[in-house]
């Protein structure tokens, strides 16, 4: 890529890698049937909607807001999941929402009547209480304790005659053996459930488009269920639409020497990669190693009061100058939707990447964009 002409820090799409995904994902519907929705959580620059809805089936929301923009951007199924529902936005979501699914039977005695009266399709979120990781207890719903999902305690001997499907969403960047082992259990607790509805929706959480994952079990798992209990299955992957195929660029600002060079960067990890310091994980930088595997190593930071405002270390081949760029990988994810203006930093500037090369900008942020947030 040229960057010569790009101002940072920005946000970059590749159209070409975003087809990719797409094209890899499209194959797993031909092959089963399934549907397959964006989970919008992830991944919400909804200028690219119109090439997305050309392979996939909708989006799935978290609540009120991604639900609107799913029904006025994206052509397709509009599905919303939320631990609980206000009244008032329950009542716009019922004017946008085609499935709309429930994490208690509190929630779904409380919406199932007026829900059932707009001919929405509705489900309830299952908690199988099976764990598949380890590395990350931030994001495993099925901990101990979960307040996401019904327990088959909780699900038995309840009216349940208007439900329509069941959710599960288990999974966190994870390969299809999760899944399968996940299903199991699912299919051993609910089984006896499952039978009489008319979906069941796998959740997120599935890497379907990372090198290795293992697309035949995903596959054999769809049509198990789907042959077992004729039922449709929905699939809402997030990070496997749009993995790998963003950037965020950055430029080097100073170099602070401390017993180790600190690069200060345009781009920060606190505002622009939040979950760089949540995970945390280091994100991968183009033409960098680890520590001290090349000869030239330096510790990355934004430009922010946070003293641990540290992306990470990185090692080079040659030494960095001010002004140079840096380009972090697989910034599509999650950077863009939880972006802040700590300190007043500026957000960066979206920016799409064509497949012939050319690059167009999306959306520029200013002054108000920081100033309006909060008077």
């Amino acid at each position: 890529m040229n960057l010569s002409n790009v101002k940072t820090p920005c946000y970059i799409i590749d159209e070409e890698k975003l087809i990719k995904n797409l094209e890899i994902l499209q194959d797993v519907k031909q092959k089963t049937s399934c549907k397959i929705l964006l989970a919008q959580k992830c991944f919400s620059a909804f200028a690219v909607y119109p090439l997305l809805s050309k392979y996939l089936d909708g989006t799935t929301a978290s609540g009120l807001y991604e639900a609107k923009l799913g029904k006025e951007e994206f052509n397709g199924e509009v599905h919303v999941f939320a631990p609980a529902y206000k009244n008032d936005d329950f009542n716009e979501i019922l004017n946008v929402a085609d499935h709309i699914v429930f994490n208690s039977i509190n929630q779904f005695n409380k919406y199932k009547t007026v829900a059932k009266s707009k001919n929405k399709q509705i489900g309830i979120r299952i908690n199988p209480e099976c764990s598949t990781q380890s590395d990350h207890a931030i994001y495993d719903p099925c901990s101990e304790g979960s307040r996401l999902g019904v327990t088959l305690k909780n699900f038995e001997n309840n009216d349940i005659s208007m439900l329509d499907g069941l959710h599960f969403h288990t999974l966190c960047e994870q390969n299809s053996d999760a899944l399968k082992f996940t299903l199991n259990e699912v299919d051993n607790k609910f089984g006896r459930y499952i039978k009489n509805m008319k979906w069941l929706n796998f959740g997120g959480g599935h890497h379907i488009t990372r090198a290795d994952y293992d697309i035949k079990t995903l596959c054999d798992s769809i049509k198990f269920v789907q042959d077992k209990y004729g039922v449709e299955v929905y699939l809402e992957p997030g990070e496997a639409v749009a993995l790998n195929a963003g950037y965020l660029v950055s430029e080097v600002l100073d170099i602070v020497d401390n017993k180790i060079k600190n690069l200060i960067l345009d781009a920060s990890a606190a505002c622009h990669m939040p979950d760089v310091l949540e995970m945390p994980y280091r994100p991968p930088l183009k033409n960098s190693g680890l520590p001290n595997e090349k000869k030239y190593t330096y510790r990355l930071g934004g430009n922010t009061c946070l003293a641990g405002d540290v992306i990470g270390e990185y090692s080079f081949d040659n030494q960095i100058e001010i002004g140079d760029k840096l380009i972090f990988e697989d910034m599509a994810i999650y950077s863009m939707v939880k972006n802040n203006t700590f300190n007043g930093i500026p957000l960066p500037s979206i920016i799409l990447k064509k497949t012939d090369g050319t690059f167009k900008t999306i959306k520029e942020f200013s002054y108000s964009n920081f100033k309006n947030r909060l008077s």
